[in-house]
């Protein structure tokens, strides 16, 4: 099916985008563009400018479940005594509700695209499939002090994998190591292995606090960043979340490797983890850089466009510094620009067809330049309409199915927190 955006504007002029098969086709003056046909769809996007979508870059969507539950604890307390528990007892529907909600609520703030690491992937496609929202999913991979060591990752993953094979042109499979700390240098080895024979995206946890660096150098004589990329984990297919408490060679290491390092400022500011990301450093070594959320239990939401001006504002205090991130460079990051391997790109004839209709009478988007106020101003509420590969999955913030979602996630939670 066509699909016809009608009215809105690009760069402030008035245009109507016309998609085909998941791609925009044409953007025309209004009086120049194709006519629609009876069964192509129509848009109406007038009072609105259009925008790329957003990407996370890193998140584990379905803790929309622990939403604001067990908050302001310190990490290992945080982890050991409430979320790992509550994990244990979560069911493959468990996730794909908990999945629907999140991305219901990442489509309603203009994210078309998220990289996901948690249990039950084959929930979590179905659940972004049925959405209508690209992602890309794998289950962590960790044999740090399990028996089955790599014989037990090897073979996860490879279910994971072969669960995943049919999920679907919105799904990209990745595999995904928890962390360089719990996984072995074994595992991580055959996970490069894998990931370069298969052409696979690496999603790990990486260099996010200064505890798992400190016991990282008492039983290493290197850093992990030198040690990963010796395994063949660091390269161009590779997300690095966090990579908050890194050396400057390290950020040069990452830069020539082509990894893209997923920065996710919220988080790590609510529960004190790391460091402020040192984006001038990593910017300045050419690393390519994504924004992610990370889970809603740690956020505690999954609005990209309420982020975006932390990581701006985070940015220029760690350098000292107000000129560094300037506003439309740090939009660039948001909607996955600075990253080959997020797949965002500006709206234009032959990309892929998933952008947001933002509402330009919007108080916080009044007066003054577009890109600027939607970084230093807005939220995900000024969003109208969001479309993902060509399809409006979002319609004048109408999104089929919210009640049923909110219903189912509010019972599961409910039995999840009580312990059964």
């Amino acid at each position: 099916m066509t699909l016809h955006i009608t009215n809105t504007r690009l760069d402030d002029r008035p245009v109507t985008v016309t998609c085909d098969d998941g791609v925009i086709t044409a953007i025309s003056d209004p009086a120049d563009a194709p006519a629609p046909q009876p069964d192509d769809d129509v848009l109406d996007a007038t009072g609105t400018a259009a925008i790329p979508g957003l990407v996370n870059a890193h998140t584990h969507a379905a803790m929309t479940l622990f939403r604001s539950w067990a908050g302001d604890l310190q990490l290992q307390e945080w982890l050991t005594e409430h979320i790992w528990p509550a994990e244990a007892r979560l069911t493959a529907d468990d996730v794909y509700w908990g999945t629907r909600l999140a991305c219901i609520e990442m489509l309603r703030s203009g994210t078309t695209q998220f990289t996901d690491m948690y249990w039950f992937p084959e929930a979590v496609a179905r659940a972004a499939t049925d959405a209508g929202i690209r992602a890309t999913v794998g289950a962590p991979l960790l044999d740090v002090n399990n028996d089955a060591g790599l014989a037990g990752l090897r073979d996860s993953a490879l279910a994971s994998l072969d669960a995943l094979t049919d999920a679907g042109p919105l799904i990209r499979p990745s595999l995904t190591p928890h962390a360089q700390y719990t996984v072995s240098l074994e595992s991580l080895e055959w996970i490069a292995a894998t990931a370069a024979e298969r052409d696979l995206v690496v999603h790990i946890h990486f260099c996010e606090t200064v505890r798992e660096i400190d016991e990282w150098m008492a039983t290493h004589d290197e850093r992990p960043t030198t040690v990963l990329d010796r395994l063949g984990i660091i390269g161009e297919r590779t997300v690095l979340a966090h990579s908050c408490v890194m050396a400057p060679e390290d950020y040069a290491l990452v830069a020539e490797r082509g990894a893209t390092i997923a920065t996710n400022p919220v988080s790590n500011l609510k529960l004190a983890s790391g460091r402020i990301f040192p984006y001038a450093t990593a910017a300045a070594a050419g690393v390519r850089i994504g924004l992610g959320t990370d889970g809603v239990s740690s956020n505690n939401s999954l609005d990209l466009l309420a982020d975006v001006k932390t990581l701006a504002l985070v940015s220029k205090h760690e350098a000292g510094d107000p000129t560094v991130l300037p506003a439309e460079e740090a939009l660039a990051i948001a909607t996955g620009q600075r990253s080959p391997l997020l797949g965002g790109a500006p709206i234009a004839v032959g990309a892929r067809a998933d952008l947001a209709l933002v509402e330009l009478d919007r108080p916080e988007l009044t007066p003054g330049e577009l890109t600027a106020n939607l970084v230093y101003a807005a939220s995900g509420a000024v969003v109208d309409s969001t479309v993902v590969a060509g399809e409006v999955r979002m319609r004048h913030r109408h999104i089929d199915g919210v009640d049923e979602v909110l219903a189912e996630v509010r019972n599961r939670a409910a039995r999840i927190q009580a312990g059964t």
